[in-house]
């Protein structure tokens, strides 16, 4: 009687269950793990712009960066504020004194908008309707998140 080396159907069943069954209690967790990711990249976000925000406000003497020169609001520039240099009255200027603030203007994580922009409104909180990833408060200058499904950074 000859014997040939191998495994049988059975034992390799067998494997094959024990992987199903570790694969389903590890990929939940993975998933989990990449949504905690995505909320501490925008609380981080929103510390940041929040911050950047402030030291803009004190540079220019209490005004906000949605805010142009003749004290209008100014959505279209608030980002090139951010980003850019300016001088002491909020102009966008090359060889300007203050800024830039923020390298990169971020994109929110949670926002179902390929759109890295910012709404503009004068509600609190903000009014998660997605258009937009971020909401500016032009009354209070409160920067924050502007999407539906993430509230808890708020």
């Amino acid at each position: 009687m000859q014997r040939t080396k191998g495994f049988t159907l059975v034992e390799i069943l067998i494997v094959v269950i024990i992987l199903g069954i570790l694969a389903a209690i590890v990929i939940p967790q993975f998933t989990e793990a990449s949504n905690d990711a995505r909320k501490s990249q925008l609380v981080s976000d929103l510390q940041t712009v929040r911050s950047q925000v402030e030291l803009y406000k004190v540079q220019h003497l209490e005004r906000l960066p949605s805010v142009n020169e003749s004290a209008a609001a100014d959505p279209t520039n608030f980002v090139n504020r951010m980003t850019k240099k300016t001088d002491h009255t909020g102009k966008l200027d090359d060889n300007g004194l203050f800024g830039p603030y923020l390298q990169k203007f971020p994109t929110n994580p949670f926002a179902s908008t390929e759109q890295d922009g910012v709404t503009f409104g004068a509600v609190d909180p903000a009014p998660g309707n997605d258009a937009t990833g971020w909401y500016f408060n032009t009354s209070t200058g409160k920067f924050s998140a502007n999407d539906s499904t993430i509230n808890a950074a708020k």
